[in-house]
């Protein structure tokens, strides 16, 4: 490591304000993570001498400072790599992952600091460093810092295997699906959407090609599968999908098959629960969760998969006769989204394309804006911030005159960016101890949505209003917190399967008439969109929603099953054929490579913790349950029921445990009956 007398002079380690997105360089990596590691660890020195107090303010002031500098350096870092990778940056960022690692693993072990902990004296402190001080105290046994001689070398070596085997396995992901096109003549499109079709020519002219580009993200993928009437088309692309990253790709995508970094991530997380003394990895996993045990969530899964699958054989079977009306008589495993979206045009009426033409992206960013505004008594204004692209746009959260956060949102699908929707923290609400300021939080939020075509906004799926609207619960979750202890301020210390609360919660706006009146305005003409449309929309809101659940349980109980293994080499396909041939009414064909590029469970953070999507459903269904009973007639939310959601679940983030916030705002423990009733799965008596 490179060892830096003074600080370099880069963008990276300027803490002033907000990250100078148009002042980094990929050269500033090294040497501004390798000066901010120099100095992370002299701190830890200093406060693990026998001379320094035992004292939470001061070891906060020294230690915490230096190592939140290094965090958000690293965020910042993390980030790009995410939104904006290219080769380079790749590179760098590599290079410096295990150093990075190899710090957070001798942290969370070290004795001499947990023993520093362990002295401080709880009764000088409030209530939010109480929690704090006790998650760390956890935190440090579950990182190790218990572990003694080979164990604990051990112990290291694992954590920085596992590091490098998740960024690999993401890289793969990204890399796989990046890479495979298929260029495609316009009769083969025949019934995919105008824009795709445009799309498709222009990604073509971009690479010198003639005919119409097709690639794996998702603004060209599903609606390839919804609406083109070319089977082979369907077929060719969701071969492509279903076998990125695997064994199972063409020759030129071999190259990134994830079989083998599967096995050893599986392999490494079974020996580290055993190092800590836990019988697998799902039993380590659930330590610091609501849930108590695998056996416990195994049990709801199961449950819920049972309460789902009367419904869902109901939806099957309403395909399979609707899909003899199309000539399917016997569908292929990629006929069914085609199938299922004929029949809910056929069923209620309407097509996602109608529905889409009402959802301008400006208009919806508005009509959220305002349902927040309403809701929770703050406002959202534009701010100015640099940015790491063209398409970013960066805004400010204002309450009582004062801006309480500020969030960048990057919205468009592009290469070179990974999939999928997230909200990740820049830096978090914290009264800084070394000048005691308090510090404000910021958030990244985003999403992969198509590109508007010219001077046209870009059109929202319907699926693409929720999916802003759940990442935005997230960043709420993070902004509008009260709490100043930034290890529990925001999603701090919350527990991980109850995160999804206040993203889940949101979504249910998304239905709301009051709300989505405001949020639509036809491209063309402007108008709102007629009630009679969202009213079939409402009618269709379950539409196989059994099958639905039923997939979501197939990937948390895969999840939770591959993890409680007592054994370190998984035969994972072999356990995911047994939870498809026990959960799914729909086989997927033999080739089928589903785990290979499950990043949420091998890159993302949700390793034997997937199941919490449907823990915290039930938390959110319920918790939104107590709008709808406080409804006005007229369909108007309660501003007052928003004010207790606000103070007793986005303001305390994880200065208390999840489910006292839950009971303070809802008065009781939570039943499932709200999420049955939601998802039109209530069996009537």
């Amino acid at each position: 490591m490179s060892n830096f007398a003074s600080a370099p002079d880069t963008a990276l380690i300027d803490f002033s304000d907000l990250p100078k997105f148009d002042a980094i360089h990929v050269a500033d990596i090294e040497p501004s993570i390798s000066y901010l590691l120099t100095q992370a660890l002299r701190a830890l020195e200093t406060v693990t001498s026998p001379a320094f107090p035992a004292n939470w303010t001061e070891m906060t002031r020294v230690l915490d400072v230096q190592v939140e500098k290094l965090s958000r350096a690293w965020g910042v870092i993390s980030h790009l790599n995410s939104v904006a990778d290219n080769a380079e940056q790749r590179l760098a960022y590599n290079l410096m992952l295990p150093k990075v690692t190899e710090f957070w693993t001798q942290l969370g072990a070290n004795e001499k600091l947990f023993q520093k902990y362990e002295a401080i004296n709880q009764s000088e402190l409030n209530l939010e460093q109480k929690k704090a001080l006790n998650n760390a105290l956890r935190n440090f046994i579950l990182s190790g810092a218990k572990l003694t001689g080979e164990k604990k070398i051990r112990f290291a070596q694992i954590q920085e295997q596992q590091a490098a085997l998740t960024q690999k396995f993401s890289e793969n992901v990204l890399d796989a699906t990046d890479s495979w096109f298929y260029l495609a003549q316009l009769q083969e499109l025949d019934g995919a959407p105008q824009e795709v079709i445009d799309e498709a020519r222009e990604e073509a002219k971009r690479h010198g090609q003639e005919g119409y580009r097709l690639n794996l993200k998702m603004p060209c993928y599903l609606p390839i599968m919804q609406y083109a009437k070319n089977a082979e088309l369907r077929a060719l692309l969701y071969k492509a999908y279903g076998t990125r990253a695997s064994d199972q790709a063409p020759p030129e995508g071999l190259q990134y098959d994830n079989s083998k970094i599967i096995k050893e991530i599986l392999s490494l997380r079974h020996e580290e629960a055993q190092l800590l003394g836990f019988e697998n990895f799902s039993a380590l996993s659930l330590e610091p969760k609501m849930a108590n045990s695998p056996t416990e969530v195994i049990a709801f899964l199961r449950d819920l998969a049972a309460k789902a699958r009367p419904f869902a054989t109901k939806d099957l079977t309403e395909m399979r006769a609707f899909a003899q009306t199309l000539g399917l008589n016997d569908p292929a495993p990629s006929d069914w989204t085609f199938i299922a979206e004929r029949l809910k045009e056929h069923q209620y009426a309407f097509s996602d394309l109608e529905v889409k033409a009402y959802f301008p992206f400006p208009k919806v960013l508005s009509g959220l804006f305002k349902i927040i505004e309403t809701l929770f008594e703050v406002c959202i204004e534009a701010d100015k911030a640099p940015v790491w692209h063209t398409d970013v746009s960066f805004y400010k959260i204002v309450r009582n005159h004062q801006t309480i956060g500020q969030f960048y949102l990057d919205p468009t699908a592009r290469q070179s960016k990974r999939g999928g929707a997230w909200m990740d923290g820049v830096r978090s609400r914290w009264l800084r101890p070394d000048n005691a300021q308090l510090q404000t939080p910021v958030a990244y939020l985003v999403c992969n949505f198509a590109k508007g075509q010219g001077d046209q906004a870009a059109l929202l799926t319907h699926d693409d209003v929720i999916t802003l609207f759940h990442e935005f619960g997230h960043g709420l979750h993070h902004m509008l917190t009260t709490v100043n202890e930034q290890d529990v301020s925001g999603i701090g210390g919350v527990e991980w399967d109850a995160v999804e609360l206040p993203s889940q919660f949101m979504e249910n706006f998304c239905w709301e008439w009051s709300v989505l009146r405001h949020m639509s305005a036809h491209h063309q003409t402007g108008e709102v969109m007629p009630k009679a449309l969202f009213d079939k929309m409402l009618a269709a809101k379950n539409f196989q929603s059994g099958l639905q659940t039923l997939r979501q349980v197939e990937f948390s109980l895969f999840d939770m099953l591959i993890h409680a293994q007592d054994k370190e080499d998984v035969d994972f396909m072999a356990i995911q054929q047994a939870v498809k041939a026990e959960v799914a009414l729909i086989q997927s064909p033999p080739w089928s490579r589903t785990p290979h590029s499950f990043s949420h469970i091998f890159a993302g953070g949700y390793a034997a913790g997937y199941y919490s999507y449907k823990w915290a459903e039930v938390l959110s269904s319920d918790a939104y349950a107590a709008f709808e009973e406080t409804m006005s007639e007229s369909g108007e939310l309660n501003p007052i029921m928003g004010s207790k959601f606000r103070k007793e679940i986005l303001e305390v983030g994880g200065s208390r445990d999840a489910m006292a916030s839950f009971i303070a705002f809802r008065g009781r423990e939570p039943n499932i009956e709200a999420l049955l009733r939601h998802q039109g799965m209530l069996q009537s008596h």
